[in-house]
């Protein structure tokens, strides 16, 4: 495992030492690697199988696989899930299974690329498992052909 970089106000290692009701909010938010996979839109057949596709939330920004309008993302995507120690459990079935929030919930490590360990925010990138330069603007596609798109999970 890669050397950890502690980060300012953060409790060294907090991931594994404080259950995931406890963490602060900048804690919380730590967790997050930067990927972009949850903002791909995906499809859930009837059987609940779930498949990713290319398309992205319209406010995901391609290039740093960040939200362009975190703080005010509700306004003009209702539907965007808010991910909590209380709702995790009911999202984790569409959650990346790379996802710092998934591993931590499911009691495993984190990935060495993970900004947490490597002190790093561009090491998502680095290590291939972000969604970078790959997604198309939802707008840009209508919804009838959104299987078109159905991807692998970059891993």
């Amino acid at each position: 495992m890669s050397a950890e970089i502690p980060r300012d106000g953060l409790t060294p290692r907090f991931w594994e030492t404080k259950p995931m009701a406890r963490l602060n909010q900048q804690e919380w938010e730590a967790l997050c690697d930067g990927c972009g996979k949850c903002c791909l839109n995906k499809l859930e057949d009837d059987d609940g199988t779930v498949a990713m596709t290319r398309i992205a939330c319209r406010l995901l920004d391609d290039e740093s696989c960040l939200c362009g309008n975190y703080p005010n993302r509700h306004k003009y995507v209702p539907e965007c899930i808010v991910l909590t120690p209380k709702t995790i459990v009911e999202n984790l079935y569409w959650l990346p299974l790379t996802c710092g929030y998934r591993l931590v919930h499911e009691g495993r490590p984190l990935y060495d690329w993970h900004p947490l360990i490597s002190g790093d925010p561009a090491s998502v990138h680095k290590a291939g498992v972000s969604v970078k330069g790959m997604t198309i603007p939802e707008m840009n596609v209508d919804e009838d052909d959104w299987d078109d798109y159905i991807i692998e999970e970059p891993l």
